[in-house]
């Protein structure tokens, strides 16, 4: 199969099909996690998120590190599996704190119990994840349970970071970088890292997976904020601008703070101070970024993050891994949703 790939590139159609084995996959193992009935409001919720409709981003990328540094993923399975509860932990818990209601379509863990159930199901949660790294066919636990501790340390301190870009008016770009580094960024590449653990690859090759999982991170959250401007109304349900409105501070708003003056800077500002902004002035908005080569500036940073996040994984040692991270990786880059 190596010599295969190696001498047929990898397509889009090849890393879907994939992705859907795959999908398939870690949704059938995640259906055997929390098995136990009682309590049933500690295990009910656990069930309930990962019913829900999950893109399993994170996994994946496990399986696929595991196969770029050793040729097969069997290994790495319960550490994707882990990482995907990790991540569902973090789910229920933001929600809480967002008070948000809704979830793929379906009500939140804390509105559809409580919240005391919703934050128990969360703690609960993390230590199965470790328990489950912990049965992974590998020597090198500690080292596993140390990217997962580290990752769950840096989430909530980017949230903590979050909560207070929130409230500051005086917001920069390297407070935003920052931020979306701690609280999106690491749990990507720690999915990475930990996959290449458990595929026992080299310090070096970690290094090299962990570059990679860092600079796609900070290309899928900038990209958001991105296509969040540029979005036809209906597309995935998402409102045009809907990140202006509601007064977020994203990259292109930070970074167009930097460099306007006059009645666009007091526009822009306003977004800050009122924290938001009405509909109707999202056009005027969105003309500003344009105005100043925002947008341009912002896709040339997202396609610099990814060319530097594919060039990281070059030497990695089994082509076909190798190359379907590449595959994935161009495949959430060119994204419309």
């Amino acid at each position: 199969m190596t010599n295969f790939i190696m001498n047929m590139p990898i397509t889009q159609e090849l890393v879907e099909k994939k992705y859907h084995l795959y999908h398939s996959r870690i949704n059938n193992a995640l259906k055997a996690c929390f098995e136990k009935e009682l309590p049933e409001t500690l295990y009910a919720p656990a069930r309930y998120i990962l019913e829900g409709n999950g893109k399993r981003i994170r996994p994946f990328l496990t399986l696929l590190a595991s196969e770029a540094v050793s040729g097969f993923s069997e290994t790495a399975l319960n550490v994707a599996l882990a990482v995907e509860i990790l991540h569902n932990f973090t789910l229920i818990h933001d929600d809480i704190m967002d008070q948000a209601e809704l979830r793929h379509n379906r009500p939140t863990v804390h509105k559809q119990w409580n919240i005391n159930s919703a934050i128990l199901t969360g703690d609960m949660m993390i230590a199965y994840a470790y328990e489950l790294a912990l049965k992974a066919s590998t020597t090198r636990h500690a080292e596993l349970i140390h990217i997962l501790n580290h990752a769950n340390i840096t989430i909530c301190e980017g949230q903590a970071l979050d909560m207070e870009l929130e409230e500051k008016q005086d917001a920069t770009i390297a407070d935003y970088l920052d931020m979306i580094s701690k609280k999106t960024g690491r749990l990507i590449s720690a999915s990475l890292e930990a996959g290449g653990v458990a595929g026992n690859a080299t310090d070096e090759q970690l290094q090299n997976l962990v570059m990679f999982g860092e600079k796609i991170g900070r290309a899928f959250q900038i990209q958001d904020d991105y296509l969040d401007i540029m979005a036809v109304n209906g597309k995935s349900g998402k409102m045009a601008g809907g990140d202006i409105i509601n007064g977020k501070k994203t990259y292109l708003l930070l970074r167009s703070l930097e460099l306007t003056t006059g009645a666009d800077h007091d526009l822009l500002h306003s977004v800050i101070i009122n924290k938001g902004i009405s509909a109707d002035k999202v056009s005027e908005v969105k003309t500003v970024y344009e105005r100043y080569g925002i947008l341009e500036e912002t896709a040339a940073l997202i396609n610099s993050d990814t060319e530097e996040a594919l060039s990281a994984i070059d030497n990695l040692p089994h082509a076909e891994g190798r190359e379907y991270l590449k595959g994935f990786a161009n495949i959430l880059m060119k994204r419309d949703f």
